[in-house]
């Protein structure tokens, strides 16, 4: 791959990365909700979640689901259903979460698993394993599109976590925290728009 396409390559990381979606929404979210320092697993989760499936949608699994599009029907179910339950949780939340008993950030796991359900992520790898993969090194550029998400991947979740957490205080109000958690649920169940089409 060309340093100028590995440069577009990271570009459209970046911005596919780092536009809002079910992982931005629920990082500001948790930012907000929990702190910066308490969001760190599920930022982790969102980055290696995400390149474990870029790899098994780059060596086999986009083949398996071309193959059995019912199955990529049902990972869109599964994920649209747990994306609005997660905004169900979040626009019912009326306080921050340390004056509740039981509430806790995602964790590593969930948010890794998450990925794979997130209709979002599918879209970006599925997008960007058309465009940057070279049959001819299939392997090379599967790999340098696994660099290129993990280069934008951790500033990208690390931004919208640490700009939530940077409201964490403004938000402390239980009145502008329940109008912003109305917001971003309403914002979360947008985000599956893509998922729809």
């Amino acid at each position: 791959m060309a340093l100028e396409t590995f440069l577009t390559l990271i570009a459209f990381a970046f911005v596919a990365s780092g536009t809002p979606g079910p992982n931005t929404m629920m990082l500001f979210t948790s930012g907000v909700n929990f702190g910066f320092r308490n969001t760190v697993p599920h930022m982790a989760g969102i980055s290696i979640g995400f390149l474990v499936l870029l790899l098994g949608v780059g060596f086999g699994l986009g083949a398996l689901l071309t193959t059995f599009p019912a199955l990529y029907l049902v990972l869109k179910i599964l994920g649209g259903g747990y994306l609005v339950y997660i905004a169900w949780r979040i626009a019912t939340s009326t306080t921050l979460p340390e004056a509740r008993a039981g509430a806790r950030p995602m964790s590593f796991l969930e948010a890794a698993a998450f990925q794979w359900v997130n209709p979002k992520a599918w879209v970006m790898l599925v997008t960007a394993m058309g465009i940057y993969t070279n049959p001819d090194h299939y392997t090379d550029t599967v790999l340098l599109i696994c660099l290129a998400f993990a280069i934008a991947t951790v500033p990208c979740v690390t931004a919208w976590a640490g700009f939530g957490s940077v409201l964490r205080s403004w938000l402390a109000d239980p009145v502008r925290l329940k109008w912003f958690n109305i917001t971003m649920a309403v914002l979360l169940v947008a985000s599956l728009w893509p998922m729809l089409r």
